[in-house]
């Protein structure tokens, strides 16, 4: 049982839902990023989901791009990445943390040696946006050997016939991406959400979070609701870059927490 497992477990012990924060690694400096991510457990966040920088993020709106242009520019790498969930780790050995981001630097660095320092650093799982089931043997497959968690991104366009092929090999939780478009593009209905979610549920028989379009402690309450979890980047990570002090940006965080929780 990974950590993502066991904090499930434990949420649906308590009746409560899954807070997922993100936030990209080393936006703005590595120190920043790094006093923000110890911060965000005690602000609430149930699963921390750690943005990998990268040149050409094809799924992520303009806030998520500048954050990793940001990172980038202050010389951030996958290995930094790495040493930033080493660091968070002396502190904290139990919240979960998912590493967010693209195949392209993983497979430079040479998929076993990612692995291993994956595993050594205290990563539970990964999301790679681009790499889709027909190419699971890449990495789904090593990493689930591993021990890692392979969470794969559903969204409104999965339908019945593809969803089988999604969630195969799966594990942790699905990530279902209730807008069509990239982050930050617009608003989650949870109207709209909801028979989506149970449909997912049904299949996979994992928890399911929901993330794009949440950014409000209203929203965050409205989609946790009817999901078993709301993931929020966006919101996060527009204040980091509009300078937010670290104080000010967990005590956001602490409202949409406040907000998932109450549901």
């Amino acid at each position: 049982m990974t950590r993502i497992d066991a904090k499930f477990a434990a949420l649906k012990e308590q009746g409560k839902k899954a807070f997922v924060s993100y936030i990209m690694a080393g936006d703005p400096d590595f120190d920043t990023s790094l006093e923000i991510m110890r911060g965000l457990p005690g602000a609430g966040v149930d699963v921390i989901e750690l943005g990998l920088p990268f040149t050409d993020p094809m799924a992520d709106g303009p806030t998520i791009q500048l954050a990793g242009q940001r990172a980038l520019d202050n010389g951030m790498t996958l290995r930094r990445t790495l040493e930033m969930a080493t660091a968070f780790r002396q502190e904290d050995n139990t919240t979960p943390i998912v590493l967010m981001g693209y195949y392209n630097p993983i497979y430079s660095m040479g998929v076993d040696t990612f692995l291993e320092a994956a595993v050594a650093a205290g990563i539970d799982g990964l999301i790679v946006v681009d790499l889709p089931p027909e190419e699971d043997v890449e990495l789904c497959l090593p990493a689930n050997k591993a021990g890692l968690n392979f969470i794969r991104l559903a969204t409104p366009t999965t339908d019945d016939k593809r969803l089988p092929r999604v969630i195969q090999n799966t594990s942790g939780f699905v990530y279902y991406v209730s807008i069509t478009g990239i982050t930050g593009a617009a608003e989650a209905e949870a109207g709209d959400v909801a028979p989506e979610v149970a449909r997912i549920q049904n299949a996979s028989g994992l928890p399911v979070v929901v993330g794009f379009g949440v950014n409000t402690p209203e929203k965050s309450r409205a989609i946790a609701e009817v999901a078993d979890g709301v993931v929020v980047g966006s919101a996060i990570v527009s204040r980091i870059g509009a300078g937010d002090s670290v104080a000010d940006v967990l005590r956001f965080v602490k409202t949409l927490t406040d907000g998932a929780h109450a549901a």
